[in-house]
């Protein structure tokens, strides 16, 4: 029997969580002026934005799943947190090895947390030369080197199964993984998601644009509250903000009743 944990199942499963929460907040009278996602949760970021419809965004990540599982049984592989050092110095140290393998750069979650991705050795090697740098390695519980040319092979496929789904202009501003920035064009933004499996995450691009943009409460729709911790983390010291961790009926009860839309 597969398990709720296994990629397959999971990303459809947080997603539901994510769109339930997302419309019980649309129900109450929450709008946003802007949104983003982190990887997977870009995909509920697309819906909440308008741009897919609720059973498109499970369809999508229903098969995205399906494919990443495929590429990580064919292409074993695995990801870990770089943390301390700056992504100029990741770079840096990556940069020998990457000539043996599979070593990307795969997530850009704070000024010091970059989320190395590729073949199980080379990652275990770079957390080595972290350490000796000062820095330290954090291996990850994942089942497959996710936004590396690991997940190559998955990307055809993908990008024929979101040709056939609609893809609109978002009704508010949504700012993307893998350039940054916000773009409102649908066959750009399909593009995009394509090219999502193999690319970096640009966490920390996406976090600086909305905080220029004038963004200063931030509301993570979802379970639990990783992305509080990478928004906290990028935020320059002495920012104001507000921020809201929405998960269950609880949390979002004591978000509506000091919000008041």
């Amino acid at each position: 029997m597969l398990e709720l944990t296994e990629t397959v199942n999971l990303q459809p499963a947080v997603t539901v969580v994510n769109l339930a929460l997302y419309n019980a907040l649309s129900r109450a009278g929450v709008a946003p002026q802007f949104v983003a996602g982190h990887s997977l949760g870009e995909y509920s970021a697309l819906y909440a934005a308008g741009v897919l419809s609720e059973a498109d965004t499970i369809k999508a990540v229903q098969f995205r799943g399906q494919v990443m599982h495929r590429e990580a049984e064919r292409h074993p592989g695995a990801m870990a947190a770089i943390l301390r050092l700056s992504k100029e110095r990741v770079q840096e140290l990556l940069k020998p090895l990457q000539a043996a393998g599979v070593l990307a750069l795969a997530n850009f979650n704070t000024p010091e947390q970059i989320v190395i991705s590729g073949e199980a050795q080379l990652i275990k090697q770079a957390m080595e030369l972290a350490k000796q740098a000062g820095g330290r390695g954090v291996p990850l519980k994942v089942s497959g080197a996710w936004h590396s040319a690991l997940m190559s092979e998955a990307q055809p496929d993908f990008a024929a199964f979101l040709a056939g789904l609609t893809f609109k202009p978002p009704t508010v501003p949504m700012l993307f993984n893998v350039t940054g920035q916000p773009e409102s064009d649908p066959v750009r933004i399909r593009d995009y998601m394509a090219h999502q499996l193999t690319s970096p995450v640009l966490w920390t691009d996406c976090i600086a644009n909305l905080l220029a943009a004038g963004v200063d409460t931030w509301v993570e729709v979802g379970p639990k509250n990783v992305l509080k911790g990478l928004v906290t983390k990028t935020l320059p010291p002495d920012t104001p903000y507000k921020f809201y961790n929405l998960e269950d009926p609880a949390s979002l009860d004591k978000f509506l009743a000091e919000f008041k839309p």
